[in-house]
């Protein structure tokens, strides 16, 4: 199976310039957490709701501030031409739940993610892939800190 056959083809995008107010509002309404960040028809990067926390307003910036100032530019992504299983292993590989789909030509068409591809296979390729992304990064839970 085809990436194209499983991924989420109509995907909400920003650019650079909107606020991340914009961008916070956007992933409110869809009820998503990342959007795409585009400059014409090429994917530029993308911005997270962890983005705007950590980037944004932990670093003191205002919700007026361009989602240039957040947003992560390497992004990782996949082509819509690709097998589903070996995304679904990369996705596990590099540790994500989601990717941004390129055409050949790398614009984007698309979104693919873990529930996408549950739906796409039973699950099967899912657990694998959320096995490897959910692996401990070498936090121990004995350095956990409290924030009171």
């Amino acid at each position: 199976m085809k990436v194209s056959d499983a991924m989420t083809p109509n995907v909400q995008l920003c650019t650079p310039q909107d606020t991340l107010k914009d961008a916070a509002e956007a992933m409110m309404a869809l009820n998503v957490g990342l959007l795409p960040v585009t400059d014409g028809d090429r994917l530029v990067g993308m911005i997270s709701d962890r983005d705007i926390a950590t980037r944004g307003v932990a670093l003191g910036l205002g919700s007026d501030s361009p989602v240039r100032t957040v947003m992560t530019e390497d992004v990782k992504y996949c082509f819509d031409d690709q097998e589903l299983e070996e995304v679904t292993q990369n996705m596990g590989d590099i540790q994500v739940r989601r990717l941004p789909v390129l055409n050949r030509n790398k614009r984007l068409v698309g979104i693919i993610a873990l529930g996408d591809i549950a739906r796409a296979d039973g699950g099967d390729g899912t657990a694998e892939a959320l096995s490897q992304i959910s692996e401990p990064t070498g936090q121990s839970a004995g350095s956990a800190r409290r924030f009171a």
